[in-house]
């Protein structure tokens, strides 16, 4: 292998384990040679992920964190939200069959092989308030925090299961993840104070 060969290979993964999951375009933009990718997965030090995505092989696990990160790198406008995000945050005990993402209104469906979502739609505060940033195998995973979830599975509890969100709202304020008034300003963004204001104050 020629030095300049040598020198893509470790920029390619360099770049691959700092960004936790590369898409085509990153290497691209690092000056390495599209070419190069194809020439590594076969060699075994990258997998790939999907169309243009690919991954350091000894950080691909089947979990459902990994499928956080990879579903965040696919769908940068999206965020983990409803049953993804109730588990991340320790609010419910159902393992997601898919990753559950909130995405604009005109946002493109996802779609890529062996992962499997279910999307819901938003616009202005419901899309944009509540949104906090985790860290998953070097990926920036954008995820509604507790008080925000909780309102969302309200919202869309034909989608999710009332039973569901009545769960997580239990426990989001038994195990003290949020606050009455905060659960409140979520629900009212999300126009479902009607049914979550009597839970919470039988609740308390």
């Amino acid at each position: 292998m020629t030095e300049r060969h040598m020198s893509y290979r470790e920029r390619a993964l360099s770049l691959t384990r700092d960004r936790g999951i590369a898409r085509a375009r990153d290497f691209k933009a690092a000056g390495i040679p599209l070419v190069y990718l194809k020439r590594l997965t076969d060699a075994g030090d990258l997998v790939r992920l999907g169309r243009g995505l690919y991954q350091d092989p000894e950080r691909v696990g089947e979990d459902a964190a990994h499928n956080l990160a990879e579903a965040s790198r696919l769908v940068p406008n999206g965020v983990v939200s409803l049953i993804s995000a109730l588990r991340q945050h320790g609010l419910t005990t159902q393992l997601p069959h898919a990753v559950w993402m909130t995405i604009p209104h005109k946002g493109r469906t996802p779609k890529m092989k062996g992962l499997r979502f279910e999307i819901v739609r938003a616009t202005g505060e419901a899309l944009s308030a509540g949104v906090e940033h985790i860290r998953v195998e070097g990926v920036d995973v954008p995820i509604y925090g507790v008080a925000k979830t909780v309102a969302d599975c309200f919202k869309h509890r034909r989608h999710v299961g009332e039973d569901v969100a009545i769960e997580a709202l239990r426990e989001s304020l038994r195990q003290r993840k949020t606050t009455p008034s905060e659960l409140m300003k979520f629900a009212a963004i999300d126009r479902v104070v009607s049914r979550m204001e009597p839970l919470i104050k039988a609740i308390q």
